[in-house]
């Protein structure tokens, strides 16, 4: 085999195991270990997290994320795949449910967008770094943590961006 040959077959290997993870996750799989490293490490972007470990995970972000949002359906636009690491963008529809963030359930149905990367390691997943986009998240529950002044103002036209002062 090829290095090259080899790389494919190990890029493959790794998407195996995330589609495995995802679809036990996706049907509501409490078996953790099957899919993640004993020293798993989950990485979650500001207002996720850091979490060491499989209970840390489940504890903090997993059973968290099923008490605030039920009857979840993951909707994952692309799976990319290099060697030992993989990564995804996509969004889980659900309704909110349960407590989020200091909001009371209301039951709307909201989009959570996210990007996934991992990195597996003798057949489960070793690191996972995330970014889930909670301001989104919070918009869609009433709360603007921009208080108006985001970016997407520029792009309706209702503020001017500014620009540097290039009279210096």
């Amino acid at each position: 085999m090829t290095e090259a040959e080899a790389h494919v077959a190990r890029s493959k290997a790794t998407i195996d195991v995330i589609h495995r993870m995802e679809a036990a996750l996706g049907a509501g799989s409490d078996d953790m270990a099957a899919h993640f490293h004993e020293d798993f490490l989950w990485r979650g972007n500001q207002g996720s997290g850091t979490k060491r470990g499989i209970a840390e995970f489940r504890r903090n972000w997993q059973l968290p994320l099923r008490a605030a949002f039920t009857d979840r359906v993951y909707k994952t636009e692309k799976f990319l795949a290099d060697g030992d690491w993989a990564a995804c963008f996509g969004h889980i529809e659900a309704t909110h449910s349960g407590p989020f963030m200091g909001i009371a359930p209301t039951g709307r149905r909201v989009r959570i967008p996210y990007m996934d990367f991992w990195r597996v390691a003798e057949g489960r997943i070793a690191d996972n770094p995330v970014s889930v986009d909670l301001a989104h998240v919070l918009f869609q529950l009433g709360r603007d943590i921009f208080q108006g002044e985001g970016w997407e103002a520029f792009d309706r036209g209702e503020k001017t961006p500014p620009h540097p002062d290039t009279t210096a």
